[in-house]
């Protein structure tokens, strides 16, 4: 048996506090003892994802042997493995994903666990773009994640959390498209105040956004995570001490948020993946979609009781299925998921 790697990475105080200095979670297979620790706390190891509803999903795909599927978002490729698992052998998966950092790790992890093209073939591309995944095949099963997986957010270099200083760049892609930073630059304060609000109901949106169009426009800049989460602080000052330190915390999210759904066209890529998704699915074909806000979560009810309405779907879930208790506590990241699902006609 390979002896564990003992060499330990220099950081300062007893624990590793940085995301780069967390070697052993940023290497799970090495160091199963340890990552297995911190699932157990409750928490998220670093550079990994844990999938979500994982049962629930499996229950409703009902995925056979010798079915083809497709997994709209790779990501860490935990659903992806259990939907492999479920085939058999049998069968083919299909896995998309945009981001060219992690999507190159999952294929790597996935391989070394025998699942290689035989029976996975994982192209990178927008899942906008399902209907040219596989030209000519139709799925007996589709899932999409909307979530942002958490080794994405984990990371400071791509600028998804405010919780460490990095470039304000929020690209799921990082090799395409502009960054958050140059996106702020590109609009003005109305139209910011509407991103704010429509992409995740901030309710001080003009006010942030006010904030942050004065900074710009007496020519400073709002090029890290630290800056943009300082301006949003000091612009909610005015509230009372016993409520502001949530407040900041959630606005800063939304306002996070916002600018990822914005920069990364994430509306206009469900919007088109909802529209085509029913063109790829045989007759009685299942798909699932898991969202993890209200705005996904309108749009993915609209398309699916419109299609109802319409024949091309025989049912759709009238409610949504949320997390258990018990998973939210083991996967606090689970919280505001919401799955909902329907059957092609």
């Amino acid at each position: 048996m390979e002896q564990e790697h003992r060499r330990r990475v220099r950081y300062q105080g007893t624990h590793p506090r940085s995301f780069r200095e967390k070697y052993k979670e940023l290497d799970p297979e090495k160091y199963r003892a340890d990552v297995k620790k911190v699932l157990q706390s409750g928490k998220t190891p670093a550079g990994m994802h844990v999938p979500i509803m994982v049962e629930e999903i499996l229950d409703f795909l009902d995925i056979r042997p010798g079915q083809t599927g497709l997994d709209a978002t790779l990501g860490y490729g935990g659903h992806t493995r259990k939907m492999l698992e479920k085939l058999h052998g049998q069968g083919h998966l299909y896995a998309t994903d945009v981001d060219p950092i992690e999507s190159e790790k999952t294929r790597a992890r996935l391989e070394a666990a025998d699942y290689g093209p035989d029976i996975l073939t994982i192209r990178r591309m927008n899942f906008a773009q399902l209907d040219q995944v596989a030209p000519g095949v139709f799925f007996d099963f589709v899932l999409a994640d909307l979530g942002v997986s958490s080794m994405q957010i984990d990371d400071p270099a791509r600028g998804f959390t405010f919780k460490y200083d990095g470039p304000l760049d929020l690209r799921l892609d990082p090799t395409s498209g502009v960054t958050a930073a140059e996106r702020l630059r590109e609009l003005d304060e109305e139209e910011l105040s509407a991103m704010l609000a429509e992409n995740s109901d901030e309710p001080y949106a003009d006010r942030i956004a006010r904030a942050i169009w004065e900074v710009l426009r007496q020519g400073g800049t709002v090029d890290t995570t630290k800056q943009l989460a300082g301006i949003i602080e000091g612009t909610l000052s005015f509230l009372p001490a016993g409520e502001r330190k949530e407040t900041v915390k959630k606005s800063c999210q939304r306002t996070f948020q916002a600018l990822r759904i914005d920069v990364n066209s994430e509306f206009e890529s469900l919007y088109s993946f909802l529209e085509k998704l029913p063109g790829v699915l045989k007759p009685g074909g299942r798909a699932a979609v898991l969202t993890f806000h209200s705005g996904e979560d309108r749009l993915v009810k609209k398309a699916f009781r419109q299609h109802l309405r319409e024949g091309i779907y025989s049912a759709v879930a009238e409610e949504v299925t949320r997390p258990s208790a018990e998973e939210c506590f083991r996967n606090p990241r689970a919280r505001s998921t919401k799955l909902r699902w329907a059957i092609r006609a």
